[in-house]
């Protein structure tokens, strides 16, 4: 019996394994292709009319700035949820808020939606934006960033970086992924399709990698216009897509004082010598105890008149004249370059012979009687 079943598995292996090769090897046309703009239809109670089974909740907590929002549009939460029918309930002396299934409820993935809903509302995703995760083409994504940079101020720096001057950066990324994006404290939180969060994912890591958002966006908007020719779509586009390098690249620092290392030798290095060998060396081990004390005597005296003689010559430093600098004699005037009185008197006389912009008191008055005759014409 045992035989026939294992004879019976492996033909049904064997069928498999030749259903397997025959559809790799098919042709492009023949595979199914997923036409643009199709949608999967909604889920609905006709697809699941007994309901479900047993209760689902799912809890989270919020921080205590979040309550006076959340008490504010609660109201609005339970709406959209009682469509679904979800139940949601707000407890704000825990500081909890907390979804779960009812008898009604036929979704099975809508408490997982609902769930997503209450985590957005907890990490300051307005409720506009947060109910959207209730459509089925509709994901979010919240990133935990806080672990990934443990220096504070660093960490800030990058933060601020991936929001831009002015919000800057984080707008042009939501246009590009058709995502929004809400960054705060220690999480980002994305809601958009699959494959913007993907992308949303990927950059927001990067910066905390301390690669520039700018570098990814550009990646992004050259694949949005690839994206638009037919031809291109089942192509690679790593040709097209720029190739960016680290230009700070950290150079191990090189100690001030290398030390050269000795050739290795299988011998051991010479032993030294010890105080009796060089005493018998130098011949001081067959000399007498007053004969060595005397020697020592010597030494120290020697020393204290060589210490003697350094002090006296700063000493006498100090009275030695510095070096005076020689004295430059002035230079006396050269002939050459002598007045020429006889010049000078001429340029002054041609001076008061020129018309200077002031008439002189005789022209003045010949311009004044040549003014009353006009009058008097006139």
């Amino acid at each position: 019996m045992v035989g026939i079943c294992l004879f019976l598995n492996f033909i049904g292996m064997k069928e498999v394994c030749r259903h397997f090769s025959t559809s790799c090897f098919l042709d492009e046309s023949e595979l199914l292709t997923v036409p643009d703009g199709w949608k999967e239809p909604a889920f609905s109670r006709e697809d699941n009319p007994r309901g479900l089974l047993e209760e689902s909740s799912f809890a989270t907590l919020f921080p205590k700035y979040r309550e006076a929002y959340l008490k504010d549009c609660w109201p609005l939460v339970q709406k959209a949820l009682n469509e679904h029918h979800v139940n949601a309930t707000l407890d704000l002396i825990e500081g909890s808020m907390t979804v779960c299934t009812t008898k009604k409820t036929f979704d099975p993935y809508i408490i997982i939606r609902a769930r997503d809903l209450i985590k957005l509302l907890a990490r300051s995703v307005s409720f506009e934006q947060a109910v959207r995760i209730l459509q089925d083409d509709v994901a979010c994504d919240i990133i935990k960033i806080g672990s990934l940079v443990r220096n504070k101020e660093r960490f800030v720096k990058r933060r601020q970086r991936l929001i831009g001057p002015k919000g800057s950066t984080l707008k042009a990324l939501e246009l590009l992924t058709n995502c929004y994006i809400m960054v705060q404290g220690n999480t980002v939180s994305a809601i958009g399709p699959f494959n913007g969060l993907k992308e949303v994912r990927k950059v927001v890591l990067d910066t905390m990698k301390n690669i520039h958002p700018i570098y990814n966006i550009k990646t992004l908007m050259i694949k949005r216009e690839l994206a638009k020719d037919s031809e291109l779509r089942s192509q690679s586009w790593e040709r097209f897509l720029p190739q960016f390098k680290h230009k700070n690249v950290n150079k191990r620092k090189e100690p001030k004082k290398k030390t050269v290392k000795k050739e290795y030798t299988p011998f051991p290095p010479p032993q030294p010598e010890s105080q009796i060998d060089k005493e018998l060396a130098s011949g001081e081990y067959f000399l007498k105890a007053s004969q060595k004390k005397r020697q020592k005597m010597e030494a120290v005296k020697a020393k204290q008149a060589e210490a003697l003689s350094k002090r006296q010559e700063e000493r006498k430093k100090a009275f030695i004249p510095p070096k005076e600098k020689p004295v430059v004699k002035p230079k006396e005037a050269s002939t050459e370059t002598k007045i020429d009185v006889a010049a000078i008197k001429e340029k002054v006389k041609k001076a008061k012979n020129k018309k200077l912009g002031a008439l002189t008191a005789e022209e003045v008055k010949l311009k004044m009687e040549a003014d009353e005759k006009k009058k008097k014409k006139k």
